[in-house]
């Protein structure tokens, strides 16, 4: 890959969320150990300079609580988040809909989205050149907080399958 033409992916599931009873899913917030483990993946972010320039994240209340951690730890570099209900309940294939919408004016995006799709997504788009251990971690386990890290050369438009590198899959507790 040419360095001046590779964009970058991060696909995170969201913190841990609670479950109080009498709550619609949609306004499920963030457990205690949501709001302990969001902030530590916004620092990783930033100490292995994976600022993203555009995030999008889904409506619901778990996923937006995870991007403000996030986005206090990239302080003054984080983008405004664009919400979207179209990622919210859907499948890999959708959110990778919302994503080829995307203009390539965006280099790094953050996509901040739930289960099963995050998981699928990143199966989805993980090419030969994978890491390995990486692929075989996510696959196995995508616990909440876990972060892929994906790079590739196409435009957003033309993402498809099997043509993103996973570089990084990581959880921080």
């Amino acid at each position: 890959m040419s360095e001046h033409h590779v964009k970058k992916l991060l696909i995170l599931r969201h913190a841990k969320a609670a479950w109080p009873l009498g709550v619609d899913d949609h306004e499920r917030p963030l457990a205690q150990r949501g709001h302990n483990e969001a902030p530590l993946i916004g620092r990783w972010m930033v100490e292995q300079g994976h600022i993203p320039d555009f995030i999008l994240c889904s409506s619901a209340l778990r996923t937006r609580q995870t991007c403000t951690w996030i986005c206090n730890e990239l302080g003054d570099k984080a983008p405004t988040p664009m919400l979207s209900d179209g990622i919210y309940e859907a499948s890999a294939t959708q959110v990778l809909s919302e994503i080829n919408q995307l203009p390539d004016t965006i280099t790094s995006l953050l996509v901040i989205s739930h289960m099963p799709a995050v998981q699928n997504l990143a199966m989805r788009l993980a090419s030969v050149e994978s890491d390995e251990e990486s692929v075989m971690d996510m696959a196995t386990h995508y616990p909440t907080s876990g972060l892929t890290v994906f790079e590739h050369e196409k435009s957003w438009a033309e993402l498809d399958g099997r043509d993103a590198k996973l570089t990084r899959f990581v959880v921080r507790r």
